[in-house]
């Protein structure tokens, strides 16, 4: 659930993840991987590093282009000597030699102006990104330069072309989107049975999707749905209405000949106090139908209070289930300020084509607070989450053993662990990275993360000043920024269940099944103890990680229906079925396969 959610929800079906790790150093078996398998796997160039290792100590104080130049011309003259002392070809040679000195003269010039862009390690490309070099001893040199006559591509510019199934979205060849009105659904024009007025609860994606479900209650009532009022007493306080967030028009346009939606109720109703109901959560049609209909006849105006899970996941007319959809994935489009400046920090992002993965972080105080997660914090910092979570009335729990929760599953993942998950992945290290959250919790809790990934950018940092100041006081707009960002990224990673969670990697699977990674929190913290303790290699660590999440992807799968609406998958964050429909006419046997995968994933949840 969205930050704003923690506050104004029971979360009685909150689940549990991970925790973070004191030590973010690059120390550890993970690390002599890394250098193994980047600098000493051409170890039948021996000779040859012995040979660059002994010129290197030799030579310190030359420029490498430099020596390279020295000793080709030095190989010419050799060559020379020997032609001029068989006697053939002497113009030949004249001539060659005077080409020489050209073609050096030229490349001292270009040396001594790559000073200029590369320095102590740090190697600057042509779009202003700093890409941080480190070679650890001189074999790493030597190495190096092995590479480099052997490629015209650097290290880091090859790290950068890592295994391309990193990136590649599961398949789903065989479904579409299947959200198309029925003819006989569509609106007629029939008198209506009164007027909904529904107050969204909660943050932006828990108003988003309650939303949803009043389009859907307000076609099973023949209701008209009088334009959403937004919430203003959650954590953040935002002031914004629903004109400031979604386009408008495009919302009531969309959905004409579904329900009726006006601006504001007719004057003769304006001035009626309407009777206040919270519907039921998690309610079928029936309830609608049976016993706040003719509540709506009677007093013509309803106000429902909250609008968060009203109406069941499954068991709903087809038509609805569509309806819904259609309110979520193409009514409700953010406004066109949103929109553009969405679209801007995405083209900034994908920056020559590149991929980015865009990281849903939890780690956020009123999260940690709620869930008793306080792993690798300090002790004043444990002891503000704790006075936070006993200061919040409607937070029913209050003692909570924090280890005990991390070894369950039920904290959120922290920066370090993130960055070591996506590490074991097979992310590397120059992989851009979108935090899509508030303010990270701890004094030192991106330091780790930052050492691993250093292209991490936020709305804050991809932004400029001018572009986030008509956002700034609004949490709402700044996260429907970031709801714009994750849903285009190449990959999107959530480290902790919520509404955001839900609604991104559902509309996700709606858009074609991109590529979403669902960390198994419970398991990735005993491996990751383990890989702390020694017990296991980073390259155990690193195949248990991958083979752990390998069916945890993304991949198409029927919803898991569960023994109460609290405890099954969520509509929005799978629609499927419902909305998405499989091309073959029979079952599929693939599909049944992937329900039963994921059955067993959401047992280990």
């Amino acid at each position: 659930m969205d930050v704003s959610d923690v506050r104004n929800s029971n979360f009685s079906d909150v689940n549990v993840d991970e925790e973070d790790e004191p030590n973010g150093s690059n120390s550890g078996p993970h690390h002599i991987h890394f250098l193994h398998h980047h600098y000493f796997h051409h170890s039948h160039h021996l000779p040859v590093i012995k040979y660059l290792l002994l010129r290197r100590r030799m030579f310190f104080f030359v420029p490498e282009t430099w020596l390279f130049a020295i000793e080709e011309g030095l190989l010419w003259t050799a060559a020379m000597v020997q032609s001029v002392r068989s006697g053939r070809n002497m113009g030949r040679k004249i001539f060659g030699a005077l080409l020489f000195m050209a073609v050096v003269s030229l490349f001292v010039k270009i040396s001594f102006l790559s000073n200029h862009v590369e320095v102590e390690g740090k190697v600057k490309d042509n779009n202003g990104v700093l890409i941080l070099q480190t070679f650890k001893d001189e074999s790493a040199i030597a190495q190096r330069v092995v590479s480099e006559t052997q490629t015209s591509m650097p290290k880091r510019v090859l790290e950068r072309f890592s295994t391309p199934e990193i990136w590649m979205k599961p398949n789903s060849d065989s479904f579409y989107k299947c959200i198309t009105r029925p003819k006989n659904r569509i609106r007629t024009g029939s008198k209506t049975n009164g007027y909904l007025v529904v107050h969204a609860n909660g943050g932006l994606n828990q108003m988003r999707t309650g939303i949803c479900d009043m389009v859907a209650v307000a076609k099973i009532m023949n209701a008209t749905l009088v334009l959403p009022s937004l919430d203003h007493e959650s954590f953040w306080t935002d002031p914004s209405e629903f004109k400031d967030i979604f386009d408008w028009r495009h919302f009531m346009e969309v959905l004409k000949d579904d329900i009726e939606i006006i601006e504001y109720l007719p004057p003769r109703y304006s001035a009626v106090k309407p009777l206040s109901k919270a519907p039921v959560s998690w309610s079928k049609a029936s309830y609608y139908r049976s016993e706040l209909l003719p509540l709506l006849k009677r007093h013509k105006v309803i106000k429902f209070t909250h609008t968060d899970s009203r109406l069941v996941n499954n068991g709903l007319a087809s038509s609805i289930q569509r309806l819904r959809c259609r309110a979520n994935y193409e009514a409700l489009r953010y406004s066109k300020e949103i929109e553009d400046l969405g679209r801007t920090l995405v083209d900034r992002l994908r920056n020559n084509s590149e991929q980015y993965i865009a990281l849903h972080l939890r780690y956020e105080k009123d999260m940690l607070a709620f869930t008793g997660c306080s792993h690798n914090l300090t002790a004043d910092e444990a002891e503000e989450l704790q006075v936070m979570r006993y200061n919040v009335k409607h937070w029913k729990e209050k003692q909570i053993d924090s280890e005990e929760r991390r070894l369950q599953g039920g904290c959120p993942m922290s920066p370090r662990e993130a960055a070591m998950f996506l590490k074991a992945m097979g992310y590397p290290s120059t992989t851009t990275i979108y935090i899509v959250a508030g303010e990270i919790y701890g004094s030192n809790s991106m330091t780790a993360f930052r050492a691993e990934y250093p292209n991490v950018f936020s709305h804050s940092t991809l932004a400029t000043a001018e572009e986030l100041e008509p956002f700034k006081p609004y949490q709402n707009r700044l996260a429907a920024l970031d709801y714009i960002v994750a849903l285009e990224s190449d990959v999107f990673v959530y480290t902790y269940d919520g509404n955001m969670a839900k609604a991104v990697q559902g509309h996700r699977r709606f858009d074609g099944f991109k590529k979403t990674i669902n960390p198994d929190r419970q398991n990735f913290v005993r491996l990751i103890d383990q890989l702390d303790e020694h017990a296991i290699s980073w390259e155990e660590f690193s195949s248990e990680v991958k083979s752990l999440h390998s069916d945890r992807l993304g991949a198409p799968y029927l919803r898991l229906v569960g023994e109460s609406p609290r405890l099954e998958e969520n509509f929005y964050a799978n629609p499927l079925p419902g909305c998405i429909c499989n091309k073959s006419h029979d079952p599929s046997s693939s599909l049944k396969l992937e329900k039963r995968r994921s059955l067993r994933a959401a047992s280990q949840r």
